[in-house]
């Protein structure tokens, strides 16, 4: 289980890389990318470079602290962190009405809920 969570807080610190372009992305170029990224013209530029910085945290939250052993105790507290800024993401996709595209926010919900379960429980790093 324990190479499971590495492989799963490992794509999520990926995905959430990918993510935090979002503060050095315009954001009109960004809602070019498609009918999917068309949810960065309801927030503003700011917000983004916020929600970008929380991504960027919450990548390195995953990963360094177990790696260097220093406060390994961040990496499900960051997988937590994780869990709110995926449900915030379906739920605001939900009031745009983007059911089709609700799906990936919910998947990366779910992986970062067993990310957090399995590292303040049977897997933690302070046991």
């Amino acid at each position: 289980m324990n190479v499971a969570l590495w492989i799963i807080a490992g794509v999520l610190a990926a995905v959430c890389l990918v993510g935090s372009t979002k503060m050095f992305v315009p954001q009109e170029r960004m809602a070019a990318l498609g009918s999917s990224a068309q949810w960065v013209l309801d927030f503003s530029p700011g917000a983004l470079r916020a929600i970008g910085a929380v991504e960027l945290l919450a990548a390195a939250g995953l990963v360094l602290p177990a790696v260097l052993d220093i406060a390994p105790i961040l990496v499900p507290v960051a997988a937590a962190g994780l869990v709110l800024l995926f449900a915030c993401a379906a739920i605001m996709r939900l009031r745009r009405g983007e059911r089709a595209t609700i799906a990936g926010d919910l998947v990366y919900l779910a992986l970062a809920a067993f990310v957090a379960w399995g590292r303040f429980g049977p897997e933690s790093f302070t046991g």
